[in-house]
């Protein structure tokens, strides 16, 4: 196990002058950032400055790209996620993820939540589990009577929901989402953002969203990422942390011009 870095308190991850690359084209620079513990943290910014990178950096899925590369340190809980002696699975498994498209197992809803658990070597109720799960995951409801059906039987919204059950089932300590919303309709994103509300109280939750009305009903902070140009790179951009803090600092009195014009929609 690798030494133990002190972290501050009430924080969940530490980016250290993060940098991450796709083979020669550098995506974002310089990133520095404390993430809190048992919060809601949005990451927001116009398309291409690096917001679903700097997630997917957090628990080693930007590993699965080839030519992608990342400097500096990770920390979670004290620990660095890149340090060679880190397996990236289990990391995946304390730092779970809900995409932007519903992706349920071609299973039935119970082995969509019990199937991630049983291969992890969960021992208890699986029974229980998946009732507890889709309970937290605010979908048993609409699915308890028919947990034999497929996944793929559900709405596209209760579909996200059982993929917030699915990572849920695995005991994660922290849940990503990345535009969990954004194929959703409103009634939808809706019963989404209220399960974002109740997750909130047991774990911490990072999600990137475009809707900046979405950011400031869910999240507790906010990271405004932007891009700038690159020097003698012909349409080249590097993204970058512009501002970060509480949520309501950030769309009431923000310190940067350009997250106030970002917000405002004058750009994005």
């Amino acid at each position: 196990m690798p030494r133990k870095i002190k972290q501050k308190k009430n924080i969940c991850i530490s980016l250290e002058n993060v940098s991450i690359s796709y083979g020669k084209f550098e995506a974002v620079r310089n990133i520095y950032c404390d993430l809190p513990k048992s919060k809601v943290t949005a990451l927001i910014g116009p398309s291409g400055c690096g917001k679903s990178t700097v997630l997917r950096s957090l628990n080693r899925m930007n590993d699965l790209i080839p030519g992608c590369s990342l400097k500096g340190r990770v920390l979670f809980e004290g620990i660095d996620l890149y340090n060679p002696q880190i397996d990236p699975v289990e990391v995946r498994r304390r730092i779970g993820m809900v995409f932007q498209q519903p992706n349920p197992f071609p299973k039935s809803i119970f082995e969509n939540i019990a199937y991630g658990a049983r291969v992890n070597g969960y021992t208890g109720n699986l029974n229980e589990l998946v009732e507890h799960s889709l309970k937290k995951a605010a979908v048993w409801d609409e699915c308890k009577d028919k947990l034999n059906d497929s996944g793929y039987s559900l709405s596209g919204g209760q579909q996200q929901r059982l993929c917030i059950a699915r990572t849920i089932a695995i005991e994660p300590d922290v849940i990503l989402m990345d535009e969990p919303c954004s194929a959703l309709d409103p009634i939808s994103t809706l019963k989404i953002e209220e399960t974002i509300h109740e997750l909130k109280k047991s774990y911490t939750i990072i999600i990137v969203t475009h809707n900046m009305q979405q950011a400031l009903r869910v999240s507790d902070m906010t990271a405004f990422y932007n891009a700038e140009e690159l020097e003698g790179v012909s349409g080249g951009k590097v993204g970058y942390l512009a501002e970060f803090n509480d949520t309501e600092k950030i769309f009431n009195s923000p310190d940067h011009k350009t997250t106030q014009d970002y917000i405002s929609g004058k750009f994005g």
